[in-house]
């Protein structure tokens, strides 16, 4: 049926004029029918028509209150007074939300479309406040900000600084697109320190190692964090100074750099993220494997370097060699299937440490300039290998924007993609580290880091299980199709800006503008903000329920599961409630099993498919993938064994682990 409409346009609650979409109607009087057991979308257009109908009888341009109150009208005049009265009700929790919105802005008001959950996000940590500490910016004008900003490392080339600054908040207002947390928190600011990884040296010396100390502080001051290697320092208790001291070793310095930044926030805004890596052949590996044990480290993560020697001697059963660091003498030499069985009980056990594949991150397909050395340690999530000083920028590409009619959109992917690089490369320009080394290797490298969020969003709206064969060829095809793009895009701007200084150095066979492009990182806060599944993590719930403002209590579920419920005529609100609690669908028989099937939540899916999915996006992956393996709390140690060998088989750079309850505290649980 085709509706006939005589206004081209609607006036918004702010005065705002926009495009008139009819469509939109239909939506909401057929969500209204779904949620009291109607099923007749035919009707909902024909109802639709009488809604325009009556707004053809208006002169003047409809407001969206005076569409709604003809929406009301017509459902009771045309005998639907029970769809009417579901209708009513969604008009007053939209109102109630837009009242708790404006609360929570204290005062401002916000026509971006951002769930509570976001709001709240962006109003502890990134909005801009008064000396009073009150909100004084919007989100709309937070990204005005950066989208401003980030647009004047164009004006040495000549280009459409206004039009570059549209394309840049028009994907980040729609959330097609998010930067990392230092980019919305400080550019545009005093601080315009945009990096939230970096890796500092530390080096067998105590000036180094205080003044990597001293720099990781600034860094986590400035909104960044960190990733060190303690490999090189010597073993404990090795002599020092012709015999008249003896070393302390990697793990009291680390305990030195925990205190330190135990007291120090990212910006002044969040807990501080770090990185400690200890190489497998260092005479300390096995105290530091059962570090956390100790309950120590609060504010790091920690990896062991494996190496393909120690690989090799794992699946051989052999013994390799453990080697002092500074006189490179063999100490020991140690069986490494007893290295590697103590590595998967202390993760069992507490979640750390986690895994890199050093040799692998080295090869000559990962590290873009191996003429500078060996890398040694990552970022704070293990997805950015980076040299000493090095640091870069992050992006998502938030994917469950990008499905259209139970396709993904490849235009508007390749289009976000380009603008995207674009961005993120302007940021390398504009970011001021806080010390002078890390801008000279960052621009002299330029590396982005763009990646995806709302993975299994989008897994979700194709009807593909997460749990299946056809979600692991969507994610190689969607992220070939990304790395290509990111590529072609960082090609492009070479020939108009010129190579990374270091691209002779590199192992590129055409010019790019960055020596690495893509990275999945784990997008925490940016997808909350975005109100999407997190990187390329599974769904972890499909309703839950939080409190806010001093204990209100908002209900929330997955939109995609919810209009999956409706249109099978399922949905009711006394089961997704039961769904919140519970946790999963797949002990419900009310629920559909061709539902049941797609939507799986973390606990529901087998480790393994964490694994062959976080290889599956490595694939086509310049850096390295943060990736969580998550197990139920009965998992065996032989469970986590088959985890991380298979990740060394499949060619991930590295893999954590994390069983629930494992910790005595942690920021998401299983009901």
């Amino acid at each position: 049926m085709l509706l006939q409409i005589k206004h081209k346009e609607i006036i918004k609650r702010d005065g705002r004029r926009v495009r008139f979409d009819p469509e939109k109607i239909t939506n909401v009087i057929f969500k209204a029918a779904q949620s009291v057991g109607g099923h007749d979308k035919d009707r909902s257009i024909f109802l639709t028509q009488k809604v325009l109908d009556r707004l053809n009888e208006l002169e003047l341009i409809p407001t969206v209150e005076q569409v709604q109150d003809l929406v009301e009208r017509v459902l009771i005049d045309n005998g639907h007074a029970t769809t009417a009265k579901a209708f009513i009700l969604y008009r007053q929790k939209r109102k109630d939300l837009r009242s708790l919105k404006t609360n929570l802005l204290d005062g401002l008001v916000t026509n971006t479309k951002i769930s509570i959950t976001g709001l709240i996000v962006l109003k502890e940590r990134y909005l801009k406040k008064n000396s009073e500490g009150k909100i004084i910016e919007t989100p709309e004008e937070m990204f005005r900000r950066v989208a401003k900003e980030a647009a004047k490392a164009d004006a040495p080339y000549n280009e459409n600084l206004v039009e570059n600054e549209s394309k840049f908040y028009n994907m980040m207002i729609n959330f097609e697109f998010l930067p990392n947390s230092p980019i919305l928190m400080n550019l545009g600011t005093e601080n315009p320190q945009c990096c939230s990884c970096f890796v500092l040296p530390v080096n067998d010396d105590i000036e180094s190692i205080f003044n990597s100390l001293k720099n990781a502080v600034k860094i986590q001051k400035s909104g960044g964090g960190t990733g060190f290697s303690f490999s090189k320092l010597r073993p404990a208790n090795d002599r020092v100074k012709n015999d008249l001291g003896v070393a302390s070793g990697p793990l009291k310095f680390m305990n030195v750099y925990d205190a330190a930044m135990s007291s120090i926030k990212q910006g002044g805004k969040r807990q501080g993220a770090n990185m400690g890596v200890l190489r497998v052949d260092h005479p300390d590996i096995l105290d530091f494997i059962t570090f956390k044990e100790q309950e120590v480290m609060k504010n790091f993560n920690l990896s062991v370097g494996l190496t393909e020697e120690f690989m090799k001697a794992v699946i051989n059963d052999e013994e390799y060699n453990l080697v002092h660091p500074r006189t490179k003498e063999v100490i020991k030499r140690i069986s490494a299937r007893y290295v590697f069985d103590l590595i998967v009980v202390a993760s069992w056990r507490t979640g750390d440490p986690g895994i890199l594949f050093l040799d692998r991150i080295n090869n000559s397909n990962s590290n873009p300039v191996p003429e500078l050395g060996s890398i040694e340690t990552t970022g704070p999530c293990g997805e950015q290998p980076l040299y000493d000083y090095e640091s870069t920028p992050h992006g998502s590409i938030n994917l469950s924007k990008l499905v259209e009619g139970k396709k993904i959109d490849m235009q508007k992917l390749k289009r976000v993609v380009w603008d995207a690089v674009h961005f993120l490369d302007n940021i390398v320009d504009l970011t001021l580290p806080p010390i002078k080394e890390s801008r000279q290797i960052s621009l002299a490298n330029r590396r982005i880091a763009l990646g995806v969020m709302g993975f299994a969003d989008l897994l979700c709206d194709l009807e593909i299980p997460y749990n299946s064969n056809e979600a692991l060829e969507t994610a190689k095809r969607l992220m070939q199709f990304i790395n290509e793009e990111g590529h072609n895009a960082s090609h492009a701007l070479a020939k108009k800006k010129g190579t990374f200084p270091n691209f002779d150095l590199s192992i590129h066979d055409r010019e790019l503008r960055n020596a690495s492009i893509t990275t999945i990182s784990p997008t925490g806060s940016i997808s909350m903000i975005a109100d999407c599944s997190p990187g390329i993590e599974p769904l972890f719930a499909l309703s839950y329920f939080k409190r806010v403002l001093g204990g209100k209590e908002l209900f929330y579920v997955n939109e995609s599961f919810a209009r999956s419920m409706r249109n099978a005529g399922v949905y009711d609100e006394e089961l997704i409630r039961r769904i919140a609690r519970a946790g999963s669908i797949q002990h419900l028989s009310e629920v559909p099993e061709r539902i049941k099937r797609v939507f799986v939540v973390s606990h529901d899916i087998d480790p393994y498919w964490h694994v062959k999915m976080q290889a599956s996006f490595q694939e086509h992956v310049d850096n390295a993938v943060s990736k969580t393996v998550n197990f139920p709390t009965t998992a065996t140690t032989k469970e986590v064994e088959k985890v991380y060998l298979s990740a060394y088989e499949l060619g991930c750079k590295g893999v954590t682990i994390y069983r629930d309850k494992s910790k005595k505290e942690q920021v998401i649980n299983v009901v």
